[in-house]
């Protein structure tokens, strides 16, 4: 839903308005992640602890504490955004003049932060229900939130610009607002549950636990959350560090300040909203590993881990690899169907931000193994490595690019490729250093997937020049795309199955009932 929701908008508020909407939504999320992250698995974890202990009066006086912290850091963010957004927004645009104006991006930065208000203890709440292994309705919520977000979103832009005819700055302002009133929902619907739920969460009539005092909790709740609320930061500050980087490189370049937005709207937002195709789907094949390298861990089974490890990095670069690149030969018609291809650096662009994704996947699971071994420092470490290393290079590799010929905006991408990549070496090599780790079966497999991605690689290839394709028809790119992906991944995965590949990753067993449920190979089997 998130990713499809862009392709209405796009087209409603076009390449300036879209840029509006990144510059909020980019400033919403770092200081989101400073008032929230953490702190949902924080109290999750406790209310789990204390619930397992039978702590019953302590498990509630955390969850209660946790609001406490919560409002505080949503109400002091709060009035950072609305009194210095104008600060804020000076700081993003610097001299750029043509475009967006400060004044603009000052208002929908002070739009977008009512929702600091709700989210944090939305989250909060969804931590609490997840600590008592109440799944079903925090995933609930989400679907909710998202659905009342995007109706905001589409509903309130259709209208401000074709009903009430005002420009594209309101139209943006109420889309970032649609994040407050999308929260609030959910926030209700999870605190009727809460209250529907006593009985369940055993929260009448309690007991204080006297050995368990509101500084301990609190400590602790600090402890868990700290390391979630560094990581999820320098994530979030990858984006923020390009998007103002490539504003200043792009405008002292000679470019024009509606380009020099596209350009950076496109890298810090736009095409992660098509890449996270590729993360999504490998991580939700990675993320079930996660717990058997904590248990392995724990008994100091460290053969197993490095199983688990190698198994989760292997998963990634086989379902990842032929799906990046796939996008990045399929660029002009995967931009086309979500954006158009008016300005020609969208497409451009997409064809390495892809590869941005997918070296990020790899980190990413290797940051959630250094986690799960409270290898926290090295995961600071890592994580803060990459971002000074994509920090120093974006300028100088955007200025060489232009220098020698090539897109001068592609520097930026190249910038987080490397800053990635030397993340999770150093990091992989700190493991294989402490605990004795093996990534052979890892290099082993990338060797055996080189030739079934070359001859995907030339499959497509082949489809491209065959197959005919009308850039401005979103139907025609579809079809071009989907012919393409089927040929493609024809002959990747019966290449890699042929071969046992699969089987290697996967397992047997798990590859066995994954066929079994495809209807013509489960009566071959049968029979």
């Amino acid at each position: 839903l998130g990713m499809l929701y862009v392709i209405p908008f796009y087209a409603m508020v076009g390449i300036q308005g879209s840029a509006l909407y990144a510059y909020a939504y980019n400033i919403y999320v770092i200081f989101l992640d400073i008032s929230t992250a953490g702190l949902p698995i924080a109290i999750s974890k406790i209310i789990n602890e204390y619930n397992t202990l039978g702590k019953m009066e302590a498990k509630q006086r955390a969850y209660d504490i946790g609001k406490k912290i919560l409002g505080i850091a949503a109400i002091s963010i709060f009035i950072i955004l609305f009194i210095f957004a104008t600060q804020i927004a000076t700081v993003l645009l610097g001299d750029l003049e043509g475009g967006n104006t400060i004044k603009d991006v000052a208002l929908a930065i002070r739009c977008v932060s009512f929702a600091i208000l709700v989210v944090p203890f939305l989250s909060v709440s969804k931590g609490y229900l997840q600590g008592h292994n109440i799944i079903n309705v925090s995933s609930t919520s989400q679907v909710i939130e998202q659905i009342v977000r995007i109706a905001i979103i589409l509903l309130g832009s259709f209208l401000v610009i074709n009903v009430f005819n005002k420009g594209t700055t309101l139209a943006v302002c109420i889309a970032v607002t649609g994040s407050f009133f999308s929260a609030l929902v959910a926030y209700l619907y999870v605190t009727k549950n809460i209250r529907d739920n006593k009985k369940q969460l055993e929260i009448k009539d309690l007991v204080k636990d006297e050995d368990i005092s509101n500084r301990d909790i609190t400590k602790k709740i600090i402890n868990y959350a700290i390391p979630f609320i560094i990581i999820n930061i320098i994530y979030s500050l990858y984006n923020f560090t390009d998007m103002v980087l490539v504003l200043r490189t792009m405008d002292y370049i000679g470019f024009s300040a509606l380009d020099t937005e596209f350009i950076s709207s496109t890298i810090s937002t736009w095409s992660t909203k098509i890449s996270i195709i590729i993360s999504s789907i490998a991580m939700g094949m990675t993320v079930s590993l996660i717990p058997t390298i904590v248990n392995a861990f724990t008994l100091k089974k460290f053969d197993e881990v490095n199983d688990k490890l190698n198994q989760a990095l292997q998963m990634i670069i086989m379902i990842s690899l032929p799906m990046t690149i796939g996008l990045s030969l399929l660029n002009k018609p995967v931009w086309s169907i979500f954006y158009g291809i008016e300005n020609v650096y969208g497409y451009r662009i997409l064809a390495i931000a892809v590869w941005v994704a997918f070296i990020a996947n790899i980190f990413s699971i290797t940051g959630s193994t250094l986690q799960s071994l409270n290898k926290f420092k090295l995961v600071y470490k890592s994580s803060l490595l990459g971002l000074i290393i994509n920090a120093s290079l974006d300028v100088p590799m955007m200025l060489l690019y232009n220098k020698i010929g090539v897109p001068a905006y592609l520097g930026a991408s190249s910038a987080s490729i490397i800053g990635y990549t030397i993340s999770t070496i150093y990091a992989l090599r700190k493991l294989k250093k402490e605990h004795a780790l093996s990534y052979n079966s890892t290099f082993k497999l990338i060797k055996k997937l080189v030739l079934p991605t070359l001859l995907m690689v030339i499959g497509v290839a082949f489809c491209m020049v065959v197959v005919p394709v009308n850039y401005d028809s979103k139907i025609s790119c579809i079809i071009y795309i989907s012919i393409s992906a089927i040929v493609g991944g024809i002959i990747y995965l019966g290449y890699i199955y042929k071969m046992n590949i699969m089987n290697d990753v996967f397992k047997d067993d798990l590859v066995k009932k994954i066929l079994n449920r495809i209807p013509f190979i489960k009566k071959k089997n049968s029979d």
